[in-house]
């Protein structure tokens, strides 16, 4: 088994924002625990223990609640990126950090339970260069297609919409070998899919497969993704999206007892204040509930004048 891999945690999360413009999207929580401590301790395992993180977004939050991953069973690096490379251009950049000739790619934004050792198994049975995680694409209209021959070869890649029908959608985990990306100059931006990949299977054939499994998968992409993911892993049952635990509340969060707190998520050091209601809201760190205020299906960060800034949340 390879232990190594490269987690992609660089991102900016734009359609995640206001969440995003307070954490790096990786270090978001879900249901109490930030998203990257999720992923590392899944990593870890299986088996997959040694690992480099990238580096752009507001870095320290995920430096912060990762550290060199002791506390989690591995060893955590970073690889720093002064403009966002990209899917190819972020591993290249830290190959010489991993150290070996074949390592994963995990995408630090996207949960998944899909079983590494099968996967690593097939990848090195077939010769491929690149071996991708695949479900079958139940969400064309909203993902980009992976389309593969009746031996698993990736034939090619569509975007979302009819093109995507009958294909596979890809979780965001794969196994590659490190030469794949020799195409691209370290500090180049660079894509995968769309990219590197695309010029691999014109090469040759053979170059990249599908794993494909019933794996399930989070795409925490957009803020009612992130509330359907979160209620999804409260609830215990990730296959019971729509049950709806709350308050969650993180860590140093005070509520006072008068206040009214309902199916509101709570981020670390929030305090709500005498009389105060939150319901359906995501509140984020250290944000100050001013005693009596009311807010319903909000988003809320603290302001430069230390008041809530409220976003409108489409809570389903």
């Amino acid at each position: 088994m390879i232990r190594q891999a490269v987690v992609l945690t660089a991102g900016l999360g734009t359609r995640l924002r206001p969440l995003t413009d307070v954490r790096a999207k990786p270090a978001i929580p879900v249901a109490g625990e930030p998203m990257i401590r999720r992923i590392i301790r899944a990593l870890v395992a299986e088996g997959v223990d040694d690992l480099v993180l990238n580096l752009h977004h507001l870095p320290a939050t995920l430096t912060a609640i990762v550290g060199d991953g002791r506390d989690l069973g591995a060893r955590v690096r970073y690889s720093w990126e002064p403009v966002i490379l990209g899917s190819a251009g972020g591993p290249r950049l830290a190959r010489p950090l991993v150290g070996c000739d074949s390592f994963w790619i995990v995408n630090g934004d996207t949960l998944t339970d899909v079983s590494l050792g099968p996967l690593f198994a097939a990848h090195a049975a077939s010769g491929a260069r690149v071996t991708l995680a695949l479900v079958p694409n139940r969400e064309f209209a909203r993902y980009g297609g992976v389309h593969l021959d009746d031996q698993r070869r990736v034939r090619r890649f569509t975007p979302r919409g009819p093109a995507s029908e009958g294909s596979y959608h890809f979780i965001g985990v794969q196994l590659v070998d490190a030469a794949v990306f020799d195409t691209v100059r370290p500090g180049e931006a660079a894509s995968s899919i769309g990219g590197v990949y695309d010029a691999l299977i014109a090469a040759d054939p053979n170059a990249v497969r599908g794993f494909v499994s019933d794996a399930s998968f989070f795409d925490v992409g957009t803020v009612e993704d992130y509330r359907r993911t979160h209620d999804a892993f409260a609830s215990g049952d990730a296959a019971r999206s729509s049950a709806n635990p709350t308050p969650s509340v993180g860590r140093g969060a005070t509520i006072d007892p008068s206040a009214r707190v309902t199916q509101s998520i709570l981020w670390d050091d929030v305090q709500v204040a005498a009389g105060a209601t939150l319901d359906a809201c995501i509140v984020t760190d250290r944000v100050v509930v001013p005693a009596g205020a009311e807010y319903s299906r909000a988003v809320l960060v603290r302001g430069e004048d230390e008041r809530p800034i409220a976003t409108p949340l489409n809570v389903p």
